[in-house]
């Protein structure tokens, strides 16, 4: 490992001790919401989703990464991803409106697979309180993605710039941090 990659992700991250702190704390964030453990795909990018207009259905293909993770981690990764994946442009995360729109389709189609009547199941504090696990997981995506690359920039023999894309990772991490981490999960009491 070169001398000005280390440097490089000395600037990113600081210290070890202040990644593992960061880290702990976004830990203790998503521990309260209590996110069910589902089957995710866990890299739910436009890449990896087939529309056929023929059958006006969806496939998800290049399960890889496929396999138990926190249903708020799928959600706020398949947000995240709408930046793009060559040319990344965070202006593209989704409004809270089109999040809000795509949750309660979410979850009005998991009432009907578990055979449940959505009407009576998904109610606006049910979507409202999954756009803020969603979000609050975003930061984790940001995370896990921008460690990753750390990782990859160390032993990947790829030609690519991980360090930058951690960068890009690590530096919309902080800059959604305080207004993802602000979010509160609604009550019937606190309406």
């Amino acid at each position: 490992m070169s001398y000005l990659l280390i440097v490089r992700m000395k600037k990113l991250i600081g210290s070890m001790e202040n990644l593992m702190k960061e880290c702990q704390t976004l830990k203790d964030h998503l521990d309260e919401l209590k996110s069910p453990v589902v089957f995710c795909h866990n890299d739910l990018n436009h890449r990896n989703i087939i529309y056929s207009e023929e059958k006006d259905s969806l496939t998800f293909i290049d399960l890889e990464y496929g396999g138990p993770n926190f249903r708020g981690f799928d959600l706020g990764d398949f947000f995240c991803e709408f930046a793009g994946i060559d040319n990344v442009n965070y202006s593209l995360y989704p409004n809270k409106d089109f999040q809000l729109k795509w949750l309660r389709m979410y979850l009005e189609e998991t009432a009907i697979l578990k055979g449940d009547d959505p009407d009576i199941t998904v109610d606006d504090i049910a979507v409202e309180n999954l756009y803020v696990e969603a979000n609050k997981f975003a930061l984790a995506c940001h995370m896990m993605w921008g460690v990753w690359a750390l990782i990859q920039a160390c032993y990947s023999v790829l030609e690519f710039d991980y360090v930058e894309y951690a960068e890009l990772r690590i530096k919309e991490y902080h800059t959604r941090k305080n207004a993802f981490l602000s979010l509160q999960k609604l009550t019937r009491s606190s309406l």
